[in-house]
């Protein structure tokens, strides 16, 4: 309730043509330690076309990694991702779900039938059978306690939005206030899963965090 950049660092390849004469020694004739050293002849040196031949075969290589690994990014799993890319759809899974937790986490002591219908519209599944045990012991006590909740979705946000299932990380404001007491406010956080059914977001697992 999970963009990626590709750095490739070459090294800095010198000239070959900018390393030294070579310098041959003879350790087979006698006195050659006392007599000086002559530089080799041009063709001891790379030829200037040669070094630019192995440079562009260096940056031709790194160029195909950078495209292999482009390639990889495209077919990663992050890039089915529509919460990454797709800003309405996103937006609106976020309103439904906010809306549909506010409202099932939401009751007074006369106004628990609206809340279960609410409830039977919104979740599905293993939500739907969490949120019908947790009722039942709400029924129990909201009304000899005049027990009135109110509950804010303050924040949500979709982790992953894939086809017809969306994952959320949620976070609530309550505020619980029993006959005449003051209020006392608390804080949730919840992942929510919601499937599209219909053409309507149906939250099917909640998981507090």
């Amino acid at each position: 309730m999970s963009r990626d950049v590709v750095d490739a660092d070459v090294g800095d390849v010198g000239d070959v043509g900018d390393v030294g004469p070579v310098v041959r020694v003879d350790d087979d004739t006698p006195g050659d330690e006392g007599r000086p050293a002559h530089p080799a002849g041009p063709g001891s040196r790379w030829p200037k076309a040669l070094v630019a031949a192995v440079l562009g075969l260096l940056l031709a290589a790194t160029g195909a990694v950078l495209l292999h690994k482009a390639h990889s990014l495209r077919d990663a799993p992050s890039a089915h991702n529509h919460a990454l890319t797709d800003a309405d759809a996103t937006n609106r899974v976020n309103g439904d779900v906010s809306s549909a937790l506010a409202k099932v986490f939401s009751y007074t002591p006369d106004g628990t039938d609206a809340t279960e219908r609410t409830a039977r519209e919104v979740l599905s599944g293993k939500a739907a059978r969490q949120y019908q045990q947790l009722f039942a012991q709400v029924r129990k006590n909201v009304r000899t306690q005049k027990v009135t909740l109110s509950t804010d979705a303050v924040r949500v946000g979709t982790v992953s939005l894939r086809g017809g299932t969306a994952h959320l990380l949620v976070f609530l404001d309550q505020s619980a206030k029993r006959g005449d007491r003051k209020p006392v406010t608390s804080a949730a956080q919840l992942s929510v899963t919601a499937e599209l059914h219909d053409d309507v977001w149906q939250i099917v697992d909640i998981k507090a965090r």
